[in-house]
């Protein structure tokens, strides 16, 4: 079983993301369907990162801080 011919090119993507800038879009991403439809997301990327993270602080932090300020007993 064959693999299907691609649907678009490395290059057609790099003119879209070029033409979008030209325009004076941000980009955010961009995303390529199964079709061949690319698909430009508009906006600052850093609103894209905060809108999937909520609270960037690790909760983590603190309890390795706190193990290291804290001697194990021997």
């Amino acid at each position: 079983m064959g693999r299907r011919p691609c649907t678009f090119k490395e290059a057609d993507v790099t003119r879209a993301v070029k033409a979008a800038r030209k325009a004076g879009l941000e980009i955010a991403g961009v995303k390529v369907s199964r079709e061949g439809d690319i698909i430009i997301v508009v906006g600052k990327p850093s609103e894209a990162n905060d809108a999937s993270q909520a609270d960037p602080a690790n909760p983590w932090d603190e309890v390795l801080d706190n193990a290291t300020d804290k001697k194990r007993a021997s």
